[in-house]
């Protein structure tokens, strides 16, 4: 393969076109407390907050501030029964505890789930750094991660996976889901695609608030997601996550199916005109802190995908 002249090098990594990813701001633990403190207060559940901030990070281009997320999360994360006891860090065959395992999957869930919104070159960029950050901070908990695909086709699944992407799709876009199919097939006839995935309904609307926010500039898909937060719990769709949760084995305990129920009642305050505010300038304290990060680095420049230029007022 021939080389490439020093020039071409220099110009693809040139510092205005912000070729590295967003540094992690050193307040960044702090809003990451702030939210989640909030969440709790709030009685939104645990896995709402650490949506939207995985979500915002993401999108965000900071993949070096996943560890500190991981870490407070890891540290709220609702204890199981089955759960073996947190292993001495010097161990690497040890099981992890549920507490570490359990936030560090659904951070890497958010992630894939966030290539739906955000493309697919970040996503690969965060989620290998964040791979590697578990490798390095948390040894015993490389080999535990999973390792087995969940959304292959095959000849046997493609009709239920079809049908799940199109339940989604109209439970989200409903009563306008053909209309906009419609829009969508008219700018290119393979735009319209059903979407399925292990995040859940709700949280699914969670995410797609935090990264279209963090993005900015895509109003319209802002307001159409925080509607569809809302129908999925006019549908029920919250209860049947979180039932289905239960019959999976989380919920066997007594203790662990009241704090489901509590989950749920949780999405259904998230819902409302506060909770969908809360989101927002969650997500904007988020925006605020990666910006000051990005400009203390020298990678603040007008314009451009995802970049957190203007100073918001989170209100956090």
């Amino acid at each position: 393969m021939s080389k490439l002249s020093p020039s071409l090098k220099g110009l693809i990594n040139a510092p205005f076109a912000r070729p590295g990813p967003t540094p992690a701001p050193r307040n960044i633990e702090a809003v990451y407390t702030k939210i989640a403190d909030e969440a709790r207060e709030r009685k939104y559940g645990e896995k709402p907050w650490l949506a939207l901030s995985a979500a915002a990070t993401f999108t965000l281009n900071s993949p070096s501030s996943l560890g500190p997320l991981l870490t407070l999360a890891s540290s709220r994360w609702p204890s199981s029964s089955s759960s073996s006891s947190s292993p001495s860090p010097s161990s690497s065959s040890s099981p992890p505890s549920s507490a570490l395992l359990e936030p560090a999957e659904f951070i890497r869930e958010i992630g894939l789930k966030c290539i739906s919104f955000n493309g697919i070159p970040r996503t690969i960029n965060t989620l290998n750094f964040f791979r590697a950050h578990l490798s390095s901070a948390h040894p015993q908990l490389s080999s535990h991660l999973s390792t087995t695909p969940t959304r292959q086709t095959t000849p046997s699944n493609i009709s239920s996976v079809h049908a799940r992407g199109r339940q989604l799709w109209e439970s989200i876009y409903t009563p306008l889901d053909a209309k906009l199919e419609a829009k969508l097939a008219e700018a290119h006839p393979d735009l319209p695609n059903g979407l399925d995935s292990k995040v859940g309904r709700s949280l699914t609307s969670v995410v797609a608030i935090a990264c279209l926010r963090a993005q900015t500039g895509v109003g319209p898909q802002v307001l159409s997601h925080v509607f569809g937060l809302r129908k999925a719990v006019e549908q029920g769709a919250h209860l049947h996550e979180f039932a289905a949760a239960g019959q999976s084995g989380e919920g066997s305990e007594k203790g662990e199916k009241e704090r489901i129920s509590e989950e749920a009642e949780g999405i259904e305050r998230l819902a409302s005109d506060e909770g969908c505010e809360w989101i927002l300038r969650s997500v904007d304290a988020i925006s605020e802190a990666m910006a000051a990060a990005a400009a203390q680095d020298g990678n603040m420049y007008e314009g451009g995908f995802a970049t957190p230029m203007r100073k918001r007022e989170s209100k956090l």
